[in-house]
């Protein structure tokens, strides 16, 4: 059967396609905030529900469920700057001033700290350094530099980000209520469909990596205290953070841990965080789809695509966008698939019931 395009293309349905697409053109600068605003607003709804049980105004229930998601993260965030800046503080105090630092000073103090049998390659190693916190003290500076050209631009996307979280989360089932009085009845059932298989993505996505993280942190930050390491607390966060990048993972931290108790001579506790960080790996491996596969069932290679192309896309952004965008992308085509299985059933079954009449 022939679709006429000229009878669907109705006067209101071309003017709201055109502001539609007008609209999307004016929030393109903000539309990666709108998003990540949509999906925060998602983890301040339900403590914003519990709070609004105490406290009769919507609105602060949810100011106040922001500042409880927000809040952990800028401790988080104010922590690992300290500790940053108490190790570079502590290698500085061992070295001298940075700016006066040349490669003989570097030289004589790494020369001091090596064994016996390794003060000869003492010079190969200062060299690396020294050029290394060339090439980041360059970048560092060009980043800053570039930070400060665009703090009206990030104040508007910050901005932007709070705002949008505010209102889904306050106004969000208004939201979808207006999007679902669009849709006709026939439809309803692919549509409640694609949100619930939407919301299994959100969930799966939210703990299957996130609580995966914080577990591995806190196991990275009791394992490095029990190997005796200074700053355990802070290896811990770094290894946590590391892990929510699935190509990254943890391995990283713990193998600049066992080179530095190579070059100390302390082989058996290099054996033994290696050991135990091979251990924190693995551990990924079961913890992660043991999380995630209580909530939906998204093939890994998905999620892994979404985080390595992301980033490339979107900028940091993406490590959240990314997956998102591809797990929803496949929760509405399973959403589709099951939709027209059970139209195939509905009609096999109505085929069935002429026949045997």
């Amino acid at each position: 059967m022939s679709i006429n395009i000229s009878d669907k293309l109705t006067t209101p349905l071309i003017i709201i396609i055109v502001f539609a697409i007008l609209s999307i053109m004016v929030l393109t600068p903000v539309l990666n905030m709108v998003i990540l605003g949509i999906i925060l607003s998602l983890g301040v709804r339900p403590v914003a529900r519990r709070l609004n049980n105490k406290i009769p105004s919507a609105s602060l229930s949810n100011i106040l469920g922001m500042l409880l998601i927000i809040i952990p993260i800028i401790l988080l965030l104010v922590y690992i700057v300290t500790m940053s800046i108490s190790l570079i503080s502590s290698l500085l105090g061992s070295t001298g001033n940075l700016s006066t630092l040349d490669m003989n000073q570097l030289n004589t103090w790494i020369a001091s700290i090596l064994p016996y049998q390794y003060k000869g390659m003492s010079h190969s190693i200062a060299n690396g350094i020294y050029n290394g916190f060339n090439s980041i003290f360059k970048w560092l500076s060009s980043y800053l530099i570039s930070l400060i050209r665009d703090i009206p631009n990030i104040s508007v996307q910050i901005l932007v980000l709070i705002f949008t979280t505010f209102y889904f989360a306050r106004d969000g089932d208004k939201c979808w209520d207006y999007i679902f009085s669009f849709i006709p009845d026939r439809k309803t059932s692919f549509f409640d469909r694609m949100f619930n298989q939407i919301k299994d993505v959100l969930k799966s996505i939210f703990y299957g990596h996130v609580l995966t993280s914080i577990i591995i942190g806190i196991i990275a930050f009791v394992g490095y205290s029990l190997l005796g390491y200074s700053y355990s607390g802070f290896l811990g966060v770094i290894t946590g953070i590391c892990q929510l990048i699935p190509v990254i993972g943890p391995w990283p931290v713990y193998c600049i841990l066992a080179v530095k108790d190579f070059f100390a001579g302390n082989y058996i506790r290099l054996i033994l965080v290696v050991i135990f960080g091979c251990g924190l790996s693995l551990s990924d491996m079961y913890i992660r789809p043991a999380i995630a596969g209580k909530y939906a069932d998204i093939h890994p290679l998905i999620l892994l695509l979404g985080f390595i192309a992301g980033p490339l896309v979107m900028g940091i952004v993406g490590f959240i966008l990314g997956p998102l965008i591809l797990g929803v992308a496949s929760a509405v085509i399973k959403a589709y698939k099951e939709e027209k299985e059970f139209e195939n059933q509905n009609e096999n079954n109505d085929n069935v019931l002429e026949i045997e009449q």
